[in-house]
């Protein structure tokens, strides 16, 4: 029996059962989905309770340990075995962060001597380093829970909200919205767990975890402390940097890491254990006024900022200019893209239409000089309109061939001879210079006529 401080382990008991590495060691030497499946199904129909809490502490993005590196230990090494018990007992104490550092290291290498060499690099090793490699993951093990009607071995499905593009659901973009600027930066939710913060955890998109942001996890954590702020939260955003090249260099880096210019853009906020059920009870409107309550603990600290909301309704001609200036601005301050959001839609752990993601545009007004007729399936039917014009001073030429319906297009080529000297707005992603001096525009999109009434045929 070996001892240090409170942490003490005991030797393994009855072997007699099927062991946890001796099954990881049958799922790593069978790539067969479908043998993996049925190696999963024969450990849950067994029973093996302590084999599956491990797989879920391992596969569970939000159960972390607060520890880098891991080391195996000789395959040569004959420890006495350490008893699952022992070992819950050492991880939950790391995952609470009541071992850090030293003490987390001491404890983790003194488990280590007392398992044997096949239990610690088969089995315990692989859930602390969460990998268990063995080709196994949390969708696997779900799909053979569900199968065998064993919910009770389920593992946790990291997911945060995400948006659909714009331009799939324009039926959408109406009423009253939320604009965002979209960064051009790395997702980051960063998840404040444990009675008064003990732990703060950054994760991508995907639930990797991300460890090289210490200056503001450490910053969170104190201030988490200070205020004595206990309920555990998702604060959802994007870190960004000066450079988005040098900004991912920095996310995985093990050495070295130089990330104390990376800013933590704040645009939500969701309780953790709704984040855990996969939708929140507030809507954005809430939920934003709760991340300024929420953040204000951080004002004065530069790296970490919210990102502000602008409401806007798109029912109205106030609103749709609105939409176009903030359009503009996003252009010009280079931003990839707007987000927009439906101010009454709750967080929801999904691709959601809740949030949509456009990217910037610029509309400009041109002449139609000329009607080409299509090719192929749009033989006898309008193909594009030649268009011509001057946008803050610059000549812009460019035909326009997208953006018509079908019946745009027989009506259009029907009423050919009407159309040229009319005045078209066009969208397009920007402008671009010909090797002749004039102007053209990147994927031009035609929008509609100036100066017609709703309705009003041509």
């Amino acid at each position: 029996m070996g001892e240090m401080g409170d942490m003490k382990f005991t030797t393994a008991g009855d072997m007699m059962r099927t062991q946890p590495q001796d099954i990881i060691a049958r799922l790593e030497a069978d790539n067969s989905r479908l043998a993996k499946e049925a190696i999963l199904a024969e450990a849950m129909n067994e029973g093996l309770d302590e084999f599956f809490e491990g797989v879920r502490m391992a596969l569970d993005k939000l159960y972390t340990f607060g520890v880098k590196q891991v080391s195996e230990i000789d395959s040569e090494w004959n420890g006495q075995g350490l008893a699952w018990p022992q070992f819950l007992k050492l991880a939950e104490a790391l995952h609470k962060r009541e071992l850090t550092g030293n003490a987390a290291q001491d404890a983790i290498k003194l488990a280590s001597e007392v398992a044997t060499a096949d239990q610690w690099n088969g089995f315990y090793r692989r859930i602390l380093i969460k990998d268990l490699r063995c080709g196994v993951s949390e969708k696997t093990v779900n799909n053979v829970a569900k199968k065998q009607n064993k919910e009770q071995y389920k593992v946790p499905v990291f997911e945060c909200m995400l948006a659909h593009d714009s331009a799939k659901h324009e039926k959408k973009i109406g009423g009253k919205v939320c604009l965002d600027k979209k960064l051009d930066g790395v997702r980051v939710l960063t998840v404040i767990d444990g009675a008064m913060g003990e732990t703060v955890s950054q994760f991508t998109r995907n639930g990797k975890a991300l460890q090289n942001f210490t200056k503001i996890t450490q910053f969170i954590r104190s201030k988490v402390l200070e205020m004595g702020n206990t309920r555990p939260m998702v604060l959802d955003g994007e870190i960004v940097s000066n450079s988005f090249q040098d900004l991912m260099k920095q996310v995985h880096r093990k050495d070295n890491v130089e990330a104390d210019d990376a800013v933590l853009q704040l645009f939500d906020i969701i309780p953790l254990s709704e984040f855990k059920q996969g939708k929140s009870v507030l809507n954005l409107r809430q939920r934003h006024r709760m991340l300024e309550d929420y953040c204000k603990m951080f004002e004065g600290f530069e790296n970490i900022q919210i990102i502000p909301k602008t409401e806007v309704d798109l029912g109205t001609p106030e609103g749709q200019q609105q939409f176009k200036d903030f359009n503009k601005e996003a252009i010009d301050q280079g931003y990839e893209g707007i987000m927009i959001k439906n101010p009454t839609a709750k967080y929801e752990c999904k691709r959601s239409t809740g949030w949509l993601k456009q990217k910037p545009f610029i509309e400009v007004s041109l002449e139609v000089k000329d009607v080409e007729e299509g090719t192929g399936r749009n033989v006898g039917k309008l193909g594009a309109f030649v268009c011509e014009g001057l946008d803050d001073g610059r000549t812009i030429k460019v035909n326009v061939g997208s953006g018509f319906s079908d019946s745009d297009r027989d009506s259009f080529w029907n009423d050919r001879s009407r159309i040229p000297g009319n005045i078209v707005e066009v969208r397009a992603d920007a402008i671009t210079q010909n090797q002749d001096g004039t102007y053209s525009l990147r994927f031009p999109r035609f929008k509609t006529f100036r100066g017609f009434e709703v309705g009003e045929k041509i």
